[in-house]
Formats: structure tokens, C-alpha cells, sequence
């Protein structure tokens, strides 16, 4: 997977490439898909929701240029997956993910597979986690129609957020944004497609 899908499409941060390596990925999808948990496709992990592909979880990672020292919040923790890949390169990670059955099985998938660095909550990521910002990189793995304000209010100075944005119903853009001196420069990648972005209405 590791030389095929990433080295092969210009992945180059070394970190990113070994949390790659070590991540078991088979072990953060439903037992039906297994056999196809290393292969470059997304995959569906139950609740209408899915596991990105391997690349684009690299890519995402890369972006945001993650160093050992790093706090990083993580929007839509699904699997777990993204969660794990952050955990072996940062030095903590908070991930929120609003289903609640996709949330606790990744909090008990990523606790017996030894992520200590990991907090999972089950909420609505739009509010992002305020007592614990600002945060050094955000990544959102659901797709809002814009960018979230409290997410970039939690963004801390010279920080970068990856996030997929525009309607479900078209190819979403992939978008990094970097706060500098308070302000927002952001740089459309490429088209991707997400799953939507979800809100907690009854609050």
C-alpha cells in the first residue's frame, strides 16, 4: 500500500509514511470489507458513513505538516483510522465524531490498540472542542457547505486546517487553510467527495 499508493503519487513526509506502515488498518474496518482494507478505495464502516482511502488520508496528514510536538484536532473520527495515523506522529489528538455508535467503537478500537495520545468525544464537530484550543492543525473529514467559524476561531496562529467543503450533492473542493496574523489565506487542492458534513439539530 505503502509504496503503490503513497510513495508512487509523491507522499513524501517520511512520519507520515512510517504511521502508514505501522497503523493496522484491517483492524479499523468492519470484518465484511477486511479484505479489501489496504486496498485505494474508501470503504463503508456502517451509519451511512465511510474509511477514506489510504492516499488521501496520507495527503491530508502531509498537509497539515505534523510534527511531534503538535496538538491536532480531528473532525469526524469515523473508524478511528485518521485518528491512529495522526497518533503516531503528534503528541496528542482530539477527534469528535457525532454518530455515536461509529464514536464509541473507535474509542474502544483506538484504546486496545494502544492510541493513549487519543481523546475521542461524541458530539457536533462544528463547535469544535473549545477547552482544549487552540489547536496547531485541524482536519475535517466531513464535508460542510463552508468552512466552520469555530473551527477557525480554534485554529491557532500560523496553524493550517484540510477540509472538504461545498455541497453533497456535486464534488466537494478540497481546501488548506492557513491563519496568519489573524487573517485566512486558503488554497483550493483539488476536487474530492466526502460524506456531508452532519450537525446536531436538536441542540
Amino acid at each position: 500500500m505503502v509504496k503503490s499508493q503513497l510513495e508512487a503519487r509523491e507522499i513524501k513526509n517520511n512520519a507520515v509514511l512510517q504511521a502508514m506502515l505501522k497503523v493496522p488498518r484491517h483492524q479499523l474496518v468492519p470484518g465484511d470489507v477486511r479484505h479489501l482494507a489496504y486496498e485505494d478505495t474508501p470503504l463503508p464502516i456502517g451509519n451511512g458513513q465511510t474509511i477514506s482511502q489510504p492516499y488521501i488520508v496520507a495527503f491530508m496528514t502531509e498537509a497539515i505538516d505534523p510534527k511531534p510536538e503538535m496538538k491536532v484536532l480531528e473532525i469526524g473520527t469515523g473508524s478511528g483510522y485518521q485518528a491512529a495515523v495522526l497518533g503516531e506522529i503528534v503528541k496528542d489528538v482530539f477527534t469528535i465524531e457525532i454518530v455515536e455508535e461509529l464514536g464509541k467503537k473507535a474509542q474502544k478500537d483506538l484504546a486496545q490498540l494502544g492510541y493513549k495520545n487519543v481523546q475521542v468525544r461524541i458530539g457536533d464537530g462544528y463547535l469544535g472542542w473549545p477547552e482544549e484550543a487552540p489547536f496547531d492543525a485541524i482536519i475535517v473529514t466531513a464535508a460542510p457547505e463552508r468552512v466552520p467559524q469555530p473551527l477557525i476561531d480554534q485554529l491557532k496562529e500560523g496553524g493550517k486546517m484540510i477540509i472538504p467543503v461545498g455541497p453533497t450533492s456535486n464534488t466537494q473542493e478540497l481546501r488548506i487553510l492557513e491563519k496568519k496574523k489573524g487573517k485566512i489565506r486558503t488554497k483550493v487542492l483539488f476536487p474530492v467527495r466526502f460524506v456531508p458534513f452532519t450537525r446536531d439539530t436538536l441542540k
